[in-house]
């Protein structure tokens, strides 16, 4: 095989087969040293599992890898560390209760001259990586005390904390706000600059437009597209995902009724929300916004329970609320969909099934003594994965095996499964791409229409704009604004998120 000089690394007709299913067909691409390369796909295109490849993560069934000319093996992880990969990945990769510092060094730990942990070196390391990010978290801080987007901070400085050649980014941005965005790609930039090639996976396609050179499709496990950036515009690139023309991916906005469904006053959790107060009206998409660590998820914790709160009611439809734990919280009528979904969202080793029924199972097994009513159960999986069009061979297939916008899917239907009042959403189109978004757009809009009221928590400007009535900005564990209609803009949302402007 000829190489052309400016290739790193040429992939040549690679398959990937799980037991009779194969998920790649012949994928061939080449990247180039310094390069910034996009690749875009719906889920279970087989973008993560080329990624896996490449990484070390999965054996290619057939096909080759070469880098610099060189045929390479990449058996495991550790072969990937040694030619210089490094990946970000799409779920975290964390120790709960290991602190950040430890996570960033697992398995490469510093040492000093005697063989002990240099726990000084790695601190100092981990401290400076997370400076660059513009992130204040302290490296001796347990994990299990972060954020989403403060764990996806953690795993971009995993990867960056040993020198590596080629970085490997599924979904990175997926849980961070326009201004971490901005941070990150500076640092993608400059890393470019430095002689990084970088691999970026991500279903935003106006950021595969700001900082990738080239974009490769991926639909169906088959390669369609490999086009310069500045030659393609974001619209080709969703149908040549999708293989068709995507229509408007909002659906239109119904009036919410007037009346109060869930009232929430003066609620307060010491040192984390300071006097929230808001309504949500019934048949309304009511939009938290704001940048991270401004307390949005904080809020969905106080109302199921999570947090117990040092003042403040729960009123919902007339009735005053002890929520005490998200069993109560479900019983009420409140169902919460978490934005960390291997986290707290769905159980991987557990079937499409059970995973539906996680938290609805008393529903199929009316008495503590009775047998669980297996047919009812399959059924309302069954009725799920037409509603979303869930890609899996089977309803008793582990999500372990599903990509992750279909185990976002599952996770969608458990939540709805309880027949709640209220849904709160917490980032649901997290690392989903833009036709399951379009899905999950519709089918809020849909549950809504049927009387379920929604809090929809999103770090995306568009998402918040595109769908809800109304949008209660954040700043600080307080909301800083309550926008409407036209006042409903970037610009305005930006304002109260940073407060610039107050009491919209």
């Amino acid at each position: 095989m000829n190489h052309k000089k400016n290739e790193l690394v040429r992939v040549t007709d690679i398959c990937k087969d799980f037991s009779t299913v194969r998920v790649l067909h012949n994928v061939s691409f080449q990247i180039s040293p310094g390069e910034i390369l996009g690749i875009i796909g719906e889920n279970g295109a087989g973008k993560s599992t080329m990624m896996k490849i490449l990484s070390g993560i999965y054996q290619p069934t057939s096909g080759e890898i070469y880098m610099e000319g060189r045929k390479v093996d990449i058996r495991t992880p550790l072969d990937a560390k040694k030619l210089g990969i490094s990946i970000i990945p799409q779920e975290f990769n964390l120790v709960n209760d290991l602190t950040v510092y430890d996570n960033v060094f697992l398995g490469s730990e510093l040492r000093t001259k005697s063989g002990f942990l240099d726990k000084k070196a790695m601190k100092k390391r981990t401290a400076a990586l997370l400076e660059e990010l513009g992130v204040s978290i302290a490296p001796e801080e347990k994990i299990e005390n972060l954020s989403a987007a403060e764990k996806q901070m953690v795993e971009i400085c995993k990867a960056l904390a040993f020198k590596c050649r080629i970085l490997i980014m599924d979904e990175p941005t997926s849980v961070l706000t326009l201004h971490e965005i901005a941070i990150l790609f500076r640092l993608m930039r400059r890393l470019k600059e430095e002689g990084m090639t970088i691999i970026y996976i991500s279903h935003k396609l106006k950021e595969i437009k700001e900082i990738c050179h080239r974009v490769l499709v991926l639909r169906d496990g088959y390669f369609v597209l490999d086009r310069p950036v500045s030659e393609v515009s974001p619209e080709e690139m969703a149908q040549s995902m999708v293989g068709r023309e995507l229509s408007q991916i909002f659906p239109k906005k119904i009036s919410p009724q007037e009346t109060p469904l869930l009232e929430v006053r003066h609620l307060s959790v010491p040192g984390v929300l300071k006097d929230i107060t808001f309504t949500l009206k019934e048949g309304e998409i009511l939009g938290f916004g704001g940048l991270v660590g401004a307390g949005r998820t904080e809020v969905a914790e106080a109302l199921i329970g999570l947090r117990p709160l040092s003042a403040g009611e729960i009123i919902l439809k007339g009735r005053r609320l002890e929520i005490r734990n998200p069993r109560d919280a479900v019983e009420a009528g409140i169902s919460y969909l978490s934005e960390d979904r291997q986290g707290s969202g769905i159980l991987t080793s557990f079937s499409v099934v059970h995973n539906t029924t996680l938290t609805s199972l008393p529903r199929y097994s009316p008495s503590r003594f009775q047998w669980i009513r297996k047919r009812e159960e399959l059924g309302a999986a069954q009725r799920y994965r037409e509603l979303f069009n869930l890609k899996t061979a089977s309803l008793a297939t582990p999500l372990e095996f599903l990509s992750g916008g279909n185990q976002q899917k599952v996770s969608l239907s458990k939540s709805i499964d309880t027949k709640p009042m209220v849904l709160i959403a917490d980032e649901p189109t997290r690392g989903v791409d833009v036709a399951a978004k379009q899905e999950v757009y519709s089918f809020i809009s849909q549950i809504v229409e049927q009387g379920i009221s929604c809090i929809l928590i999103s770090s995306e400007m568009e998402e918040l704009i595109g769908m809800c009535h109304r949008v209660v900005v954040m700043q600080d564990g307080r909301i800083t604004g309550v926008l409407e209609g036209d006042q409903i803009c970037e610009e305005e949302i930006m304002f109260c998120a940073t407060g610039i402007r107050e009491g919209a």
